[in-house]
């Protein structure tokens, strides 16, 4: 067992947003310390831009707004509990959701939100863009070990392009995955 880390500054997060250009969207940090159990993303929409809807079925995710605007759109609650803004928490089928018709509920600097596992959420920035820190329960690794026995059906291997994030170059291990579990970017259409 390795030595207990530190606790330390990690980042001055105006510095983050100030550096970024408008325009820049993803991860301006990420958490990188190699034994840790949480996951922790600063993440920039730019002006309009949006994370379309998508269900994430196994990680409660923390959002705190730090600078800009935008709307949070999810399973139909505008206003839960204590008044702040969040998806229902339902489960759907679908992965993917038109949000047209979704709840909405306005997101600025200080709005922190919760978003339950298993329900469906969209993000879009406001005019001046969109700046926001997440956190949750670090994804599994990869492990070494003995294959799982694969089923051959014939024909060229599966692409994984569709898996893999154009931002940060992490292959998502879900193979529903919509977006990139290290920096939030939406993975490729498949």
């Amino acid at each position: 067992m390795g030595a207990v880390p530190e606790p330390r500054v990690l980042a001055q997060v105006s510095e983050l947003a100030e550096g970024a250009p408008a325009e820049q969207r993803g991860a301006l940090w990420r958490l990188a310390v190699e034994q840790r159990q949480l996951d922790a993303n600063v993440i920039r929409l730019p002006p309009g831009a949006r994370v379309t809807a998508h269900l994430e079925a196994r990680l409660d995710v923390l959002l705190y707004v730090i600078e800009g605007s935008g709307h949070l759109a999810g399973g139909g609650d505008a206003a839960p509990e204590g008044g702040a803004a969040g998806p229902s928490g339902q489960a759907h089928e679908a992965h993917e959701v038109d949000d047209a018709h979704e709840a909405q509920a306005a997101l600025g600097p200080g709005a922190l939100v919760w978003l339950p596992h298993g329900s469906r959420r969209a993000l879009s920035a406001g005019a001046a863009g969109l700046t926001y820190l997440t956190v949750h329960r670090r994804r599994p690794g990869l492990t070494i070990g003995s294959p799982a026995p694969v089923e051959r059906a014939g024909g060229e291997a599966a692409c994984l392009s569709h898996r893999v994030c154009v931002e940060c170059g992490r292959l998502a291990p879900e193979t529903d995955a919509h977006y990139c579990g290290r920096c939030g970017t939406a993975l490729p259409e498949h």
